[in-house]
């Protein structure tokens, strides 16, 4: 995306992909224009947001939606389709003045999901840069999002019990670095990924794996 940013717009784009690197000292020194913030789940200083015109991108219609696991809420609240929104960062969570809103569908897996995102972040960033927009505050009384924990990736949760909310389950966690949709037998985990729905059921890709072996695994993964 930096790239393709930096050809299009026609100015030199920065990226800093280390929380290590997100300082004052260290954006001083490269004194942009506007900070954006496409994918960041580590806190952004004040000290950074304060000085500089810093976006985030959150995957609901804020204020609807503010919290942790955007897209996995919204699939689980029977959403297919949603507002990305660009605010600007401060103290309250999600709580910043709108920039741009921009609808983005929520059909296939998660990965499909945020590549999709990521095409649409890009137009709101040029779009952002050029037109320069005003920044609106929030309408309307806050819903919250709660982020999920590794624990309620687990199939048996899905109360439902209906082919729907598996189908839902397994494809709004397949994304790399998320807990995937999982059973537990036999001292075994069987974990799901790349679910399609066809008229005689789910088919998808499992991968059966140790309890002990996965725990290790589980530990590198969040929502």
């Amino acid at each position: 995306m930096v790239n393709r940013l930096s050809r299009q717009l026609n100015r030199p784009v920065e990226s800093i992909t280390e929380p290590a690197k997100l300082t004052s000292k260290g954006v001083a020194e490269i004194n942009p224009q506007w900070i954006f913030v496409p994918h960041w789940s580590h806190l952004i200083p004040e000290s950074i947001w304060a000085s500089w015109p810093t976006v985030i991108f959150h995957m609901t219609d804020l204020p609807y939606g503010r919290g942790g696991s955007p897209l996995q809420n919204l699939i689980k609240r029977g959403h297919s389709s949603t507002m990305l929104t660009a605010l600007r960062c401060g103290a309250d969570l999600d709580a910043g003045d709108i920039y741009i809103k921009q609808p983005l569908s929520l059909h296939g897996s998660a990965e499909e999901i945020f590549l999709r995102a990521d095409g649409l972040i890009g137009q709101m960033i040029e779009q952002i840069v050029c037109e320069e927009p005003a920044a609106s505050p929030q309408q309307g009384a806050p819903v919250l999002f709660t982020r999920r924990t590794p624990e309620q990736s687990n199939l048996a949760s899905c109360t439902e019990g209906n082919l729907s909310s598996w189908y839902d389950q397994i494809r709004m966690l397949d994304a790399e670095g998320y807990p995937q949709a999982f059973l537990e037998a036999y001292g075994m985990r069987l974990e799901f990924r790349r679910v399609c729905q066809r008229s005689d059921g789910l088919h998808a890709d499992v991968k059966i794996m140790p309890i002990a072996a996965s725990q290790t695994v589980s530990k590198n993964t969040a929502l």
